[in-house]
C-alpha cells in the first residue's frame, strides 16, 4: 500500500493527511509536541476551568475555507458561534467603527463614510464565494472568475494607506487600517491593502466566527475525519533528520509532507536538497512577532463605547496614523510605546469558555521580530486607555513572547506566528520562485505550511494543494 508521512499536525498538516488517506493512502502524521493542533489548540492557561485559544482564536477564513467545508467538520462536533458584531475598533473620542454581517449595522457606525465602505465592499460581498475559492490558492493558477480577481486585485494591489484615503473621517479610517495590520508589516508598500479588504469583506460576507468549547475543536474534528479516512497520528516525536521517517513507519515513505518552514525542512532534507532549493529555504524571511497575553477577568471590560461590550474582536491601535507608526516601528525592530492590540471576547457567545463568573480575555500585541519582553502593561494600557477600569477586574495573567512563542512552535520562527513575512514580493513568491510552491526538489517531499500558498490562517488550504500537487505527482509516475 503506498504510504505516507505527515510531519506537523497543524491544520494544514492534518487537511493534507486528510486529503491524502481519502486517496486511498496509508498515513501517518507525526507531531513534535505532545499533542496535535499546531497553532490550533486550547487551554487552561491562567484559572482552572478558563478556557483559552492558544494561538488562532477567530475564523473568517475556517468557516469560508473550500477545503473544510467540504469536510463537514459539524458532523464531528464543530459549532461555529458568531458575535453580534464582529469587529469593533474604539476611538479616543468615545466612537467606534464596527464591522458587522449586515453592511448597514457597519454603514451606520461609520457616520459620512458609510456609503462608501458600502460601495467598496458591496462586490466583495456578491462575490466572495468566488473570490475565496480564487485568493486560496497559488498565485500562479488559471483563473475560473477572472473579472472577479481582477477587480480585487486591482483594489488589492494598492497600499491600505492610499485605500484609506477615499474616506473622510476617523472611524472608517481607523477600522480598515487596523483590519490591514492583520499583515504584521508595513501599510504603506503595494500589496498591504489585500488583507484588509479580504478580512473585511469576510466580516460582511461569512463573519468573524468562533469555535464552541475553543479552537482546539477544530482540531478535534480533523483528527476524527483523519481516523475515519484511516489515518494516524503520532505525538510526542520530532523529526529531525530525514531518515528518522522511516524508522517510523517500517520503511521509506513514498510520500513525505511537510507542514514546517522552509528553514525547518532544509534541517530535515539535509543533503538531499538541491542547492537552489536550500539556499532560497534559508532566505525565506520572517516578520514581526506577537506577544501575548491571556486575561482572566470578573465579569466584563468596561468599553466606554458600549457596542464594543458586543464585539468578538477588538482592535485597539488609535487613528488609523497611530497604526501605521506602530507598524512601521515594529518592522524596523523598535517596539511602539502603543503598539497595535488585538482583543478577543469569545466568551460573550461561548460561555463554556467561563467559569464561576470568571471570563477569558485573548490580547496580543504587534511587537519586533525576536522582541525578548513581554507586552502585559503595553496592551494593559492599552485595553485602559478606552475601558477605563480594566485593571481591577483582572483575576489571573498568562504572558507568551517572541521567544516563549518560537519556544512553543517551531514554525513561529521570532515570534512570527504568520509563518513568514507579508511583504508584495514573499506573498507573490512564497517560500521560492518556482512553478509548483509546495515542490522540494526531493522526490516525493512536499512543503505544505503557511510558508506555502495561500499563506496564514485556519483554513488548511495550503495542506490541500500540497497534497493535490503529491498526488499528482505520484500517479504521473505510475503512469510511466
Amino acid at each position: 500500500m503506498t504510504s505516507a508521512v505527515v510531519v506537523g499536525s497543524g491544520p494544514n498538516g492534518l487537511c493534507a493527511a486528510i486529503r491524502l488517506a481519502r486517496a486511498g493512502l496509508d498515513v501517518t502524521v507525526v507531531e513534535a509536541y505532545e499533542r496535535p493542533g499546531g497553532g490550533t489548540r486550547t487551554a487552561e492557561l491562567t484559572v482552572p476551568g478558563v478556557l483559552h485559544d492558544v494561538c488562532a482564536a477567530f475564523h473568517p477564513t475556517g468557516v469560508a475555507s473550500p477545503y473544510l467545508t467540504s469536510l463537514e467538520l459539524e458532523k464531528h462536533g464543530l459549532r461555529w458561534l458568531w458575535p453580534e458584531i464582529d469587529l469593533a475598533h474604539p476611538l479616543d473620542d468615545g466612537r467606534a467603527g464596527l464591522a458587522a454581517r449586515e453592511l448597514a449595522v457597519t454603514a451606520a457606525s461609520l457616520g459620512v463614510d458609510g456609503e462608501r465602505w458600502r460601495r467598496l465592499f458591496s462586490p466583495i460581498v456578491r462575490n466572495f464565494d468566488d473570490l475565496i475559492t480564487e485568493v486560496l490558492q497559488p498565485v500562479t493558477h488559471l483563473p475560473r472568475h477572472p473579472i472577479t480577481l481582477g477587480r480585487f486585485g486591482m483594489e488589492a494591489l494598492q497600499p491600505a494607506t492610499w485605500s484609506v484615503r477615499r474616506f473622510a473621517d476617523e472611524p472608517a479610517k481607523a477600522l480598515f487600517t487596523g483590519v490591514a495590520a492583520h499583515k504584521f508589516g508595513s501599510l504603506t508598500g503595494p500589496l498591504s491593502s489585500s488583507v484588509g479588504l479580504l478580512l473585511a469583506g469576510a466580516a460582511h460576507a461569512v463573519g468573524w466566527p468562533v469555535a464552541e468549547g475553543g479552537t482546539e475543536s477544530i482540531t478535534r474534528a480533523l483528527l476524527a475525519v483523519l481516523h475515519e479516512a484511516g489515518g494516524e497520528v503520532v505525538s510526542g516525536v520530532r523529526i529531525d533528520p530525514y531518515d528518522q521517517l522511516g524508522e517510523l513507519v517500517g520503511g521509506q515513505p513514498d510520500l513525505v509532507m511537510l507542514d514546517t518552514t522552509p528553514g525547518a525542512a532544509a534541517s530535515i532534507l539535509g543533503d538531499r536538497l538541491p542547492r537552489r532549493v536550500r539556499h532560497a529555504y534559508h532566505r525565506y524571511r520572517y516578520g514581526p512577532a506577537a506577544a501575548k497575553v491571556d486575561f482572566a477577568i470578573e465579569g466584563g471590560i468596561p468599553w466606554t463605547n458600549a457596542e464594543c461590550r458586543r464585539a468578538g474582536t477588538l482592535h485597539l491601535g488609535g487613528s488609523a496614523a497611530e497604526i501605521v507608526r506602530a507598524e512601521a516601528a515594529t518592522v524596523r525592530g523598535e517596539m511602539p510605546e502603543r503598539p497595535f492590540v488585538l482583543i478577543g471576547q469569545q466568551y460573550l457567545v461561548d460561555p463554556s469558555r467561563s467559569a464561576a463568573g470568571i471570563n477569558p480575555i485573548y490580547a496580543y500585541a504587534h511587537v519586533p521580530h525576536g522582541y525578548p519582553g513581554d507586552a502585559i502593561e503595553q496592551i494593559t494600557a492599552q485595553i485602559e486607555r478606552f475601558a477605563p477600569g480594566f485593571r481591577e477586574r483582572i483575576v489571573g495573567v498568562n504572558s507568551t513572547t517572541a521567544p516563549g512563542w518560537a519556544a512553543y512552535n517551531a514554525n513561529y520562527v521570532g515570534g512570527d506566528i504568520g509563518a513568514g513575512a507579508n511583504d508584495a514580493r514573499q506573498i507573490l513568491r512564497r517560500p521560492r520562485t518556482w512553478p509548483d510552491p509546495y515542490a522540494t526538489g526531493v522526490e516525493g517531499v512536499y512543503l505544505c505550511s503557511s510558508a506555502t500558498p495561500p499563506g496564514g490562517g485556519v483554513h488548511g488550504m495550503a495542506g490541500f494543494h500540497a497534497a493535490t500537487a503529491a498526488l499528482r505527482a505520484l500517479r504521473s509516475s505510475w503512469s510511466q
